[in-house]
């Protein structure tokens, strides 16, 4: 799954090395055929831009856990407010490109994912801390794996398999925290599964999920606001990052990544955020798994 966007990632790269050698030696643009010659690989190309997006999406979600812990709100308070950030974020997204915004069971299955995985994230990073929250999240690939295989017909090889029994069998070694914020992590995974795996309907529409997701956490969570006292510098900051960055940008960047993107190969790129989350916060707060 990680290997075919890389390998796709040197055929783009020596096709446009081409280009240029072709234009230098003969001193003139390419034509409409010869570009196509050296252009083959456009789906390969366009996976390849798939998976950075991707990647740079999960590097903004990384932020999360530190920017969480940063605010002394209850998890839905902080929820909704970074919802109701994240969503002018992907509603001017929206406006700017044109695009209308779409209504179905599909739409509606993602929106709802993404509203339970943001939910729930939050509850699990204030119960069992922001490393196991997101370790826990990134089971989402062994459901994803599940859901194509059980839903879809996509029978996994061996291998596969074998790594989602690996993978729960290490979590297991590692995971600390409380029962409760485990086991709400455990359910983020399940839900950010759908995050993914979105597109698989033909009337699935990423950007409409993500938006309506968002608007809905803020439905959520803005009410908790009221509640709320400390609204100083630092607290204040991270809630800005985390509408504008972690959940906004990241999931404009996700939606056209996963438009080229197989849903497997999504969920594994950007396993890249489980890797630097723990790192932020053991920096900035020394928690250790």
């Amino acid at each position: 799954y990680i290997r075919q966007p890389l390998l796709h990632t040197l055929e783009w790269a020596a096709a446009r090395g081409a280009c240029y050698l072709f234009m230098i030696r003969h001193k003139r643009p390419l034509c409409k055929s010869e570009a196509a010659h050296f252009c083959k690989g456009g789906s390969g190309m366009k996976q390849k831009n798939g998976a950075w997006l991707l990647a740079l999406a999960a590097m903004l979600c990384s932020i999360g856990g530190v920017c969480i812990k940063g605010v002394p709100w209850t998890p839905l308070a902080i929820n909704g407010a970074r919802n109701a950030i994240a969503a002018c974020i992907s509603g001017a997204f929206l406006w700017r490109a044109g695009r209308r915004l779409r209504w179905n069971g599909a739409v509606a299955c993602g929106a709802l994912s993404l509203a339970l995985t943001t939910n729930l994230y939050v509850f699990a990073t204030k119960l069992a801390g922001a490393a196991n929250a997101i370790l826990l999240m990134y089971t989402a690939p062994i459901f994803v794996l599940l859901y194509l295989w059980l839903a879809k017909g996509q029978k996994p090889p061996r291998a596969a398999v074998a790594a989602c029994v690996l993978v729960f069998a290490g979590i297991g070694c590692f995971v600390a925290g409380t029962l409760l914020g485990n086991a709400l992590g455990l359910g983020s995974g399940v839900a950010y599964a759908g995050v993914f795996l979105v597109n698989t309907e033909p009337e699935g529409d990423a950007m409409s999920s993500y938006f309506l997701g968002q608007v809905a956490g803020a439905l959520i969570g803005l009410p908790f606001l009221s509640g709320e006292t400390d609204f100083s510098f630092v607290p204040m900051v991270c809630i800005f990052a985390l509408g504008v960055f972690q959940l906004g940008l990241s999931y404009v960047l996700i939606a056209r990544g996963i438009a080229t993107t197989p849903p497997m190969t999504a969920s594994l790129v950007t396993a890249i955020e489980p890797i630097l989350t723990p790192v932020w916060v053991a920096l900035a707060y020394g928690e250790r798994l």
